[in-house]
């Protein structure tokens, strides 16, 4: 009877607890449920997993193993820190405190007697709770766990919240006397200290328990040891848990790496395989061919075909959009309850509680929902950029050449980088279109609640609202179209200008070219002052907008004689703070939708371009006929709608092993022939049939970003034997070892670090290691010396090539009479065909071709007994110029100086180096520098000064309204409904207007400062050395100029007056609620620390994640034109497949980072908001349990009002804050490159040379010593000689002998180390390299076009009339060719020239110089492209025009020089011999002899084949 009795004291006992302790134990009950109930799944799990089987992926049964057993795992220690051990002691603490409450009370219960069992229900339960805690915190020490569990970590800090409640209420109990001294007190207090560290530990997570291999000479982590090796683990997030989720502690493992040292790319673990590139881009690119499938006719909607690739992705995100606008709108619904509850209308017992765990619970599940749902699009958004960004690459790789004449590099590349940035983006905007009538439909139910009949004014206030909005929308539109196409414009003419700064330092055109980018930048900033000052009015109207609708409201109910009360007026307040949102993003909704179909559109139009013809060349297996190639009925033409064909009547039958050469003069078609071939140009009729692979080596050298051996093995496996057989094959040898770092090198932008004819070598053996069928080479010995050129013809085509197919188009005539078969083109015609001997006798277009070689080698006049003498030692010396060097050297000694070489490579830095980034916090200078940019900064106290007067009058106004209603229906008003509106109307127009001040003044200090840093940027950057540009990629500088530029432009300074606005607002908040209920100062103070510490946390990882993915868009920029510019060699190679596949990785290089930025931003603004819905629910607490009566109801409900405001704030401060640091990292990229050492003065005014120098002509070089970087090898060693004015130089050598370095240094591209060049007594280095350079002209060795114009390409300064650029064109042969065109002068030039030929390009440059008329003439391989009987021509026009200037000639063709003055012959940098030509031919031994006997005997005998 006792036990049943025993119930009901129980229950009764129970019933009278106070409520915190009531709150306390239930709290302790659930937490002990859920422990059980994770150790009972737990324990269920392991059961099931030993009685069922498992099947593995191919179904078959497996014995599934147990975690403990069956592996062999590498010995560990493992190291208990101080952290841990700590942890423990204080729960254990903690455990004993609540013993000694339970002993104590247990003896004061049998010696007094007592009947209360009250006393005994918290100690027990929290023992018991405690006791389990600790049994699951050492888990963490068994199971070798580096976090502690999730129910421990979400325990402590729940306890601490206990703790800090009920002691606040003892405390306010003694104050009021009304309470006494207990065991249950002293324990409260005396357990907070230990509660408040177990509260840090739970947000650090951090177990404090390490891992170490035990075999290691350094103790290093075994995640690091695993990043070492390559092991890269897959995110946590792909197999994360429901509760993983939910907080985003999956991120843990990465922000504790980050929080300890600066983040690599190798410490950011792989995306899932559903996340992956490749994943989105088969989806999405199987969903657009789909719909081209089934209605051809029709164009497909790209926007559909992302739709049906990723609408799961969209509607599970649409679920926490929903979910999120629905629990918002339980705040601004419950107020007016909560303010009529502290009035005394109490509905039933314990409302105030019930109010507050309904708006405590509604807030947790916005901010969970929130931070789900924003991570939820921006996965949505990356998805959709990488599958997009891969198809628009697929397609550049194959588009025809009437689509790729439509769309430049630029373009392409801008269709990446800004029209599929945007397409993702938008997912940002994708639940509007159906949020906006819902969240708009929730807030009129509310107002119909609190204003009755006057929400129908609202309705139409807020469609007057959008509406008013729909045209500054279109105008933004406008704005942002005319932006972003003047942006286009400045980026195709800065890629030009980057990809060609040589040209224009050689020509002293870059202050030319700064000055009409500058002009371009203008354009682009008067759109961007109007769509930044047309921001400022709309962020005005969005202001502006709820107080327009709340006053119409407020008058319409007043009017409509409504009684307004505070609960109402303060519920519709908070209603129209929500509704602010929605009215805020509709005409961004408007302009984004807008935007993104612009973009859609254009890449979809993109996509839709025309694809090279897929049936154009038959691939026919290797072995299945005995045909290589086949063309019948050929009829090709590069523009199909011109009436004349670019090939035509092309028949030709080429065997199998056959060499097959092509020939004709400049123009004639050969580039085209290999072309039609290859099936890179449109087929009108015929039939073009391949047997086999093929390979394919360019006329411009196509080089890859990498090292020369990724460049040769071009993504085929090593082979070392063939590698070095190659190598060897293609004459490189030679040139890695005198390469620092051999054949690991590596290779600037485009080559640049290389020489022409090592450029074309490396092509060579990229195609000779694929092993191909058949070779396609056009004109490969053009760039290369003779001596080469005959070594190359020997190794490469008779012998490497001797059983394979090879087509090759030359000009050089002597390789000719080794071909089985001989093509001679003339426009565009196959106007002979046969061998060597049967052409001769054949005459007409073939025998001038070689009458005009033989007329050349007949010039050079050297005696028949000279060659004969000559021919046997040089035909013996295989290696010739190259061996001479080493002549010298014993074997042993040569092998001394390989491993000499081989030791100074790992210490010597390479050209390129990787991407330079800033580690650990932002510096302050950077912030100050920008600020200081505009005006002084003389703009940022009127900033925050408008802020804070706005933040001050909206306050007063929302004060205003809540203080003169009555607290009740029936109550009396203050004052008259029209002085009360008067007033309302004046505080919250006036408020609005100050933030129109703000934004204006924003954008004019953003306008200023973002162009002083563009100009100092841009001048900067066209002011470096050429060293800058041999050792930075364009992708890089591209991606200061455009990215970094747009944040600084469009993001930085509203950035910057959102993180003032917000602070300020945060400052608003926290007033207000401390006005109020002072005591949620006390939590405050902590919750500053806790935030404060959790940002820095975030921010050390978060920096380094952003600058990680800065750099990580530079390669894809990169491969993005490098591809394209070498699409047809990629082609050419069959290896589109491999290069689609690079890209893949390369997006998923940048998407790993950047994915992790995102999740740590929610994962940060998760925790913030935690922290401020918990403040929010102890300021609710407090207000609940004051006395009815003891503060105003009305003010209460204000502080409410801002409090539901309090989490999105305080995270949006922390959040801006955090953006503002990530983005400034912009800022930081740009000041980096202001920051570049320039060149020499341009002009020094007190050391100006007179007008008419250079007079004479003279050269001197005086002990010249010269390279490219101090921290590479001399390249020039010491040369001195002297160059006679109005004298003709010939400068020949081996490749790579500094012959171009010689010229360089001429032009002051690079300063010599020592030594010094003098022109007519005056020393070059003394004057400034404007003053030197316009008076030099030079023909440079890699002929460069511009977009534009034949006229603005050959006198950009407008110098000349058009009578003086006719002339230049006749006699550089291109007078004929431009009078046939329509446009004669204006005909255009495409980007880099493509609608030239090679030849032409060179032709064009050679008019640049005979408009110049310079004194001193460079020739750097100006003819290696025409045809000999071209160049004999224009070698005449020269000698005519430059009889008296001093002109040097590098030339590998021995005709060119050979009637020179001297002859200046470098090996190795040295002067090797300096003498006039016969001079020189009388001495046997001579080098000069040697090249002269080797390009003779080449020329007059033919080769056996």
């Amino acid at each position: 009877m006792g036990l049943l009795f025993l119930g009901p004291s129980l229950l009764s006992s129970f019933e009278a607890l106070p409520l915190p302790e009531k709150l306390s134990v239930a709290a302790n009950l659930l937490l002990l449920l859920l422990l059980f109930l994770a150790s009972a799944t737990r324990v269920f799990y392991r059961v099931l997993s030993r009685v069922l089987p498992f099947k593995d992926d191919d179904g078959n049964l497996v014995q599934a193993r147990a975690d403990s057993g069956g592996a062999v795992r590498d010995p560990v220690i493992v190291i208990v820190r101080c952290w841990f051990k700590v942890a423990i002691s204080c729960t254990l603490y903690l455990l004993f405190l609540q013993m000694i409450v339970l002993g104590y009370e247990t003896q004061r219960f049998f010696r007094f007697g007592y009947e209360d069992y009250s006393v005994f229900y918290l100690p027990c339960v929290e023992a018991i709770a405690w006791l389990a805690v600790i049994f699951s915190a050492l888990q963490s020490r068994f199971k070798v766990s580096m976090n502690f569990p999730f129910l421990v970590r979400l325990w402590w800090p729940v306890s601490f919240c206990l703790c800090l409640y009920i002691g606040y209420v003892d405390t306010r109990g003694f104050f009021d006397k009304c309470a006494h001294l207990s065991s249950h007190v002293v324990a409260n207090y005396a357990a907070a200290p230990a509660l408040t560290f177990l509260s840090i530990a739970s947000i650090r997570g951090i177990s404090g328990i390490e891992v170490y291999r035990r075999n290691s000479d350094l103790h290093e982590p075994l995640l690091a040891e695993e990043e070492e090796a390559g092991c890269l683990k897959v995110t946590p997030y792909s197999e994360a848990g429901f509760f993983s989720l939910a907080t985003l502690s999956w991120l843990n493992p990465l922000l504790s790496i980050g929080a300890k040292r600066p983040l690599e790319l190798r410490d950011v673990p792989l995306l899932a395989h559903k996340d992956r590139s490749k994943t989105s881009y088969k989806v999405l690119n199987s969903n657009w061919e789909r719909l081209k499938s089934e209605n051809p006719t029709k164009q497909p909607s790209l926007a559909l075909a992302i739709f049906h690739s990723f609408w799961k992705e969209a509607m599970v995100n649409a679920i926490f959009a929903g979910l999120n606008t629905l629990v918002s709108y339980v705040g601004p619904y419950m107020i007016r309850y909560f303010v009529d509850y502290l009035s005394g209308d109490v509905a039933f017992p314990h409302e105030g509680y019930v109010l507050a765990s309904v708006f405590f619970v509604a807030k947790l599940l916005e901010t969970v929902t929130t931070r789900q749902w924003y991570l939820g699009v921006d996965i949505l958004g990356m998805h959709v950029r990488s599958a997009l960004t891969a198809m628009v690459y697929r397609k550049g790789l194959r588009l025809s050449s009437t689509a790729r004449q439509s769309h430049t590099i630029g373009e392409i590349v801008n269709y990446m980088a800004v029209d599929v940035q945007r397409v993702g983006d938008y997912s940002w905007y994708l639940h509007d279109i159906w949020m906006l009538p819902l969240q708009i439909v929730l807030a009129l139910a509310i107002l119909y609640k609190n204003v009755g009949i006057a929400s129908v004014a609202t309705l139409v206030t807020t469609i007057v609202s959008i509406a008013i909005t729909i045209p500054l929308a279109k105008m933004q539109e406008e704005y942002q179209d005319n932006l972003m196409t003047a942006k286009d414009d400045r980026m195709r003419t800065t890629s030009e200008c980057l990809r060609n700064m040589r040209i224009l330092k050689l020509q002293a055109w870059e202050d030319r070219y700064r000055l009409r980018l500058e002009e371009m930048r203008n354009v682009e900033f008067s759109w961007l002052r109007k769509a930044l000052y047309s921001q400022a009015f709309i962020t005005f109207i969005f202001w502006g907008s709820p107080i327009f609708v709340s006053v119409v409201t407020f008058a319409t109910c007043i009017l409509l004689g409504g009684q307004l009360t505070a609960g109402g007026v303060l519920s519709a307040l908070a209603t129209f703070r929500i509704l602010q949102e929605p009215l805020r993003n509709f005409p961004d909704l408007v302009s984004m939708i807008a935007q993104t179909k612009v973009s859609v559109d254009r890449i979809a139009g993109f996509l839709q371009e025309e694809e090279l013809q897929f049936d154009a060349t038959i691939v026919i297996p290797s072995g299945l006929c005995s045909t290589a190639i086949e063309i019948r009925d050929g009829e090709f033409c590069w523009d199909p709608s011109s009436s004349q064909p670019t090939l035509s009547s092309i028949q030709l039958v080429v065997e199998k092993g056959k060499r097959v050469a092509v020939c004709g003069v400049v123009g004639s078609g050969k580039s085209s022939f290999l072309s039609c071939i290859l099936g890179e140009i449109p087929k009108l009729c015929g039939e073009v049939k391949i047997s086999g692979s093929a390979a394919y080596v360019s006329q411009s050298a196509w080089i890859q970003s990498g090292n020369i051996e990724e460049n040769i093995l071009f993504g085929s496996p090593m082979d070392k034997q063939r590698y070095k057989n190659v190598i060897n094959a293609c004459s490189l040898k030679r040139d890695l070892e005198l390469f620092s770092h051999g054949d690991q090198t590596i290779i600037g932008d485009r080559g640049i670090n290389l020489s022409g004819g090592q450029k074309q070598r490396v092509q060579l053996a990229r195609a000779l290691y694929q092993d191909a069928d058949i070779y396609l080479l056009d004109d490969p010995f053009s760039a290369v010396d003779a001596h080469t050129g005959s070594d190359l013809f020997k190794d490469y085509i008779l012998t490497a090539l001797a059983s394979k197919t090879v087509v090759f188009v030359t000009h050089q005539v002597e390789f000719l009479p080794a071909a089985d078969l001989i093509l001679v083109l003339k426009e565009g015609r196959i106007i002979q065909a046969g061998k060597y001997d049967d052409l001769l006798k054949a005459g007409t277009d073939f025998n001038a071709l070689v009458s005009a070689h033989h007329e050349a080698i007949e010039a050079m006049d050297i005696p028949e007994c000279m060659l004969e003498d000559v021919s046997a030692s040089s035909v013996s010396n295989a290696d010739g110029m190259g061996s001479e060097a080493l002549g010298n050297e014993s074997p042993s000694e040569r092998n001394v100086i390989k491993e000499k070489k081989k030791s100074k490579r790992s210490r010597k830095k390479q050209l390129v180096q990787e991407e330079e980034r800033e580690r650990g916090k932002i510096s302050l200078k950077v912030y100050l520098s920008y600020m200081a940019a505009a005006y002084k900064g003389a703009l940022i106290p009127l900033i925050i000064l408008s802020q804070t007067t706005f933040q001050v009058l909206q306050i007063a106004s929302n004060w205003w309204m809540a203080w003169a209603n009555p607290q009740t229906h029936g109550d009396k008003p203050k004052m008259t409904s029209t002085f009360l509106l008067v007033v309302y109307m004046a505080l919250a127009f006036g408020s609005s207007w100050f933030v129109f001040l703000r934004a204006v003044l924003v954008a004019t200090f953003g306008l200023a400062a973002a162009q002083k840093l563009f100009l100092k940027m841009l001048r900067t950057i066209f002011r470096a050395p050429m060293s800058f540009y041999d050792s930075t990629p364009t992708g890089r500088i591209l991606n200061r100029v455009s990215i970094d530029q747009s944040v600084v432009d469009l993001d930085i300074p509203f950035r910057l007056g959102g993180f003032a606005s917000t602070t300020i607002q945060l400052l608003g908040i926290v007033g207000v609620m401390s006005k109020v209920t002072w005591q949620v100062l006390l939590l405050l103070i902590p919750m500053t620390i806790i935030c404060l510490w959790m940002q820095k946390y975030y921010m050390a990882s978060s920096r380094e994640l952003v600058r990680i993915v800065s750099i990580q868009k530079s390669p894809i920029i990169n491969i993005f034109g490098e591809s394209i510019a070498g699409a047809s060699t990629i082609r050419g190679f069959g290896q589109e497949k491999r290069f689609i596949k690079r890209n893949l990785y390369l997006l998923d290089c940048f998407s790993r980072p950047f994915f992790c930025s995102l999740a740590a931003i929610e994962w940060l603004c998760l925790r913030m908001e935690l922290l401020s819905t918990f403040v929010f629910a102890f300021c609710m607490t407090l207000l609940v349990s004051f006395p009815h009566g003891s503060i105003d109801p009305s003010m209460a409900g204000l502080a409410v009002t801002y409090g539901l405001n309090l989490n999105a704030r305080l995270s949006r401060w922390i959040l801006s804050f955090c953006k503002l640091e990530n983005k400034i990292i912009s800022i930081e990229r740009i000041h980096q490159y202001c920051q570049i050492p320039s060149e020499a003065s341009t002009i020094i005014d007190n050391s100006r040379p007179p007008p008419s120098w250079p007079v004479n002509g003279k050269i001197e070089l005086l002990d010249l010593q010269v390279r490219y970087k101090e921290s590479l090898p001399m390249v020039l060693h010491g040369v001195t000689c002297m160059f006679p004015g109005g004298k003709k130089i010939g400068i020949v050598g081996r490749t790579g002998s500094g012959k171009s370095t010689l010229i360089q240094a001429l032009f002051r591209l690079v300063e010599p180390a020592h030594g010094k060049i003098v022109i007519d007594d005056i020393d070059i280095s003394t004057i400034g390299i404007h003053d030197l350079r316009s008076r030099l002209g030079i023909i440079p060795q890699d002929p460069t076009l511009f977009e534009g114009t034949i006229r603005g390409n050959l006198d950009p300064l407008e110098e000349h009339s058009d009578y003086e650029i006719w002339q230049a064109l006749d006699k550089c042969q291109l007078g004929k060719v431009i009078r046939q065109k329509e446009q004669k002068l204006d005909s255009p030039v495409l980007e880099n020239g493509e609608n030239w030929s090679v030849g032409q390009r060179q032709l064009v440059s050679l008019g640049r110089a005979l408009l110049k008329q310079a004194r001193i003439l460079v020739l750097d391989e100006a003819t290696a492209s025409v045809d000999t009987a071209t160049d004999n021509l224009i070698q005449r026009i020269i000698r005519c025009e430059f009889k008296d200037c001093t002109v040097c000639t590098i030339a590998h063709r021995i005709p060119t020089v050979i009637d020179s003055d001297l002859v200046l012959v470098l090996s190795d940098g040295k002067v090797a011999e300096f003498d006039s030509p016969h001079r020189l031919l009388e001495d046997k031994t001579s080098m000069f002899m040697k090249l002269v006997s080797e390009y003779s005997i080449r020329s007059s005998s033919i080769p056996d084949a």
